[in-house]
């Protein structure tokens, strides 16, 4: 399972043992419980990246039967038929279409090779061909091999590897997906103008290569997997086996990709495109067999009906299965990732506001510089940069000199304001005498006051000041 998918351990507190996760597991759970959605899906995205005229993609889709190079050819010529008579010969593993059986015969080659990645011209130098054919029939028969016992030699070992590929009925890769891969090969950037270059788009080609694998047939997409492995390592060991991606290609394509029963001469210009399309693959394997991210929340979306992480539209291609248990739990998170998404646009707009203001603050002064200030601090209500919040000026507060005013002040905790035409200045306020101090000190707090007391204390005050004035007028007369 290793060679098929990527796997994450996770360690949970409350079990003992680790968890595996498949990151593909959703992918892989659509793709054999509903192979016509999951293909549906997939190839729409295929011809997103890629342009397939009606008949390529009714072949891609398996809907006609593929039209390959030299099959229209009435000349058949003598390697072609070579080429037909020799596959006629079919064997339990050699010859016979691709079974979970005949990979594991197989990956026995491949572990091996795995070990013996240094010997010179690995896949270009043929071995023995007695040892090969004792070696062929005991994987045909399904003896227990022991490869490591010395009888058999690297070169021999690849050789047979290469052969059981060019004896399968068709390409690795398929017949259906021959034309999508001539396409892939054509991807290039664009410049600013938005004309083709020569440069190839790898982006876009890996993207592709991962969408086309995933409806290879499933033996198919497993046996390619430990095969570019194998392939990239021996291209990393080019300084002890003399084999880069490029050589390894030239070895490879033929039995991988080119369809069967043609020769070079069908080809013509498009041995290049293949070539070069295999070179690819090897360089780039690790990344090849990864279903893109929009693929994986795309099944997610249909077992689980989550929109928590969806990335692309293609998303919107499946939906929910239709639990209504869980519609609530849906409304639940769309308001929360819609509350996330205003307090991102909002941080991204003061974020904005602040560059503008920057930039107009470091222009020159001028006439518009001031108008620009002008504007801004009308419609902008985010702080800038060295800005303070604006704060309306406060109301000029008025003192009142009655003492009247002054427990008011104290007890409502709100200035008297006074009508006055000219605020320009502010009259001090009397001085209050010890004994009105000692009559406040009295009055307690402003929260336990009630009207009442308060119409009391201004009878007293009154009823003193007119005590006062008969006492001076007392005073007045008796000096007279």
């Amino acid at each position: 399972s290793d060679a098929i998918c990527n796997f994450v351990i996770c360690n949970d507190s409350f079990r003992s043992q680790p968890i595996i996760f498949n990151p593909d597991f959703f992918v892989e759970k659509l793709r054999h419980e509903k192979p016509e959605v999951f293909t549906e899906l997939v190839v729409s995205n295929i011809t997103r990246l890629i342009d397939l005229p009606g008949a390529e993609l009714a072949q891609l889709m398996g809907e006609e039967d593929p039209k390959l190079p030299g099959t229209n050819s009435t000349a058949s010529g003598f390697f072609r038929s070579l080429m037909s008579l020799k596959r006629k010969e079919k064997g339990v593993v050699f010859g016979s279409p691709l079974t979970e059986e005949g990979i594991a015969q197989v990956s026995q080659l491949i572990e091996y090779l795995h070990k013996n990645l240094r010997a010179e011209g690995l896949f270009r130098v043929p071995g023995n061909s007695i040892r090969q054919q004792i070696l062929k029939d005991a994987l045909n028969s399904g003896t227990d091999i022991d490869l490591d016992s010395g009888e058999f030699h690297s070169n021999d070992v690849a050789t047979l590897l290469k052969m059981f590929l060019g004896e399968l009925p068709e390409p690795l890769l398929t017949h259906k997906h021959f034309h999508a891969h001539l396409k892939i090969a054509d991807l290039t950037l664009f410049d600013e103008k938005g004309n083709k270059t020569s440069t190839p788009d790898k982006e876009r080609q890996i993207e592709a290569l991962q969408l086309l694998f995933l409806i290879l047939p499933a033996p198919n997409r497993s046996l390619l997997k430990l095969l570019l492995d194998l392939l990239y390592q021996t291209a990393k060991k080019q300084d002890k086996n003399k084999m880069s991606a490029h050589n390894l290609a030239l070895m490879f394509a033929p039995h991988i990709l080119w369809p069967r029963n043609v020769t070079a001469n069908d080809l013509q210009e498009n041995i290049t495109k293949l070539n070069n399309g295999v070179t690819f693959m090897i360089k780039h394997s690790q990344k090849l067999f990864k279903a893109p991210v929009y693929i994986r929340e795309c099944a997610r979306l249909h077992y689980l009906g989550s929109r928590a992480h969806t990335s692309k539209d293609d998303l919107d291609l499946l939906t929910s299965p239709g639990s209504k248990e869980l519609q609530p739990l849906k409304s639940q998170k769309r308001s929360r990732l819609d509350s996330c998404h205003q307090e991102e646009t909002q941080q991204r707009t003061e974020e904005a506001l602040k560059e503008l203001f920057r930039h107009v603050h470091n222009m020159p002064d001028s006439a518009k510089k001031k108008k620009l200030i002008r504007q801004f601090n009308k419609h902008s209500t985010t702080l800038t940069p060295g800005s303070e919040v604006p704060t309306s000026p406060a109301p000029r507060r008025t003192r009142s000199r009655s003492f009247s005013g002054l427990i008011k002040r104290k007890v409502l905790g709100t200035p008297v304001i006074l009508e006055r035409k000219s605020r320009d200045t502010t009259p001090e306020p009397a001085r209050v005498s010890k004994e009105n101090v000692q009559l406040l000190q009295k009055c307690g707090s402003p929260a336990h006051m009630s009207q009442t007391k308060l119409k009391s204390l201004e009878g007293r005050k009154e009823e003193s000041s007119r005590r006062m004035r008969a006492l001076l007028l007392s005073k007045d007369s008796s000096s007279l």
